[in-house]
């Protein structure tokens, strides 16, 4: 990938705050709105409790791959893992009127990113694309 960033953490919840911090800093150095870059930071640390807690089911000894890039088209996130394999007709978000903790993460990812998409052809794991068209 040209001008990237990419960054490995193991599927211990204690490294999301690596993951907001870097998500942060790239979004500055990429130069999106500080809204959106607190958006984007908040939807990457929700897909990636989503690999620990649902492709891992809470193991805390695998990777999650982050894969940050700027492109023509706009700001793209790929997250990978090597967990269970996600049917992505499954996934919908809790209805907003339901007052209670979580199930909120499909919410912030709509939120923050335009596009969205499992890519099918991972044969193992999941690789989750993310793209935002905003500055």
């Amino acid at each position: 990938m040209k001008d990237s960033v990419v960054i490995k953490v193991q599927s211990d919840p204690k490294y999301l705050s690596l993951v907001r911090s870097v998500t942060a800093k790239v979004g500055e150095l990429y130069g999106l709105s500080e809204s959106t870059t607190e958006d984007i930071k908040l939807a990457v640390d929700e897909a990636c409790s989503n690999v620990i807690k649902h492709a891992y089911g809470g193991d805390t000894h695998k990777n999650i791959l982050v894969k940050y890039r700027m492109t023509k088209k706009g700001f793209e996130v790929l997250i990978e893992d090597n967990g269970v394999k996600v049917q992505p007709e499954s996934i919908e978000g809790r209805d907003l009127e339901d007052i209670r903790p979580g199930g909120l993460g499909v919410h912030l990812i709509k939120r923050a990113f335009d596009f969205c998409q499992f890519d099918q052809r991972k044969r193992r794991g999941n690789r989750l694309r993310l793209v935002s068209f905003k500055k």
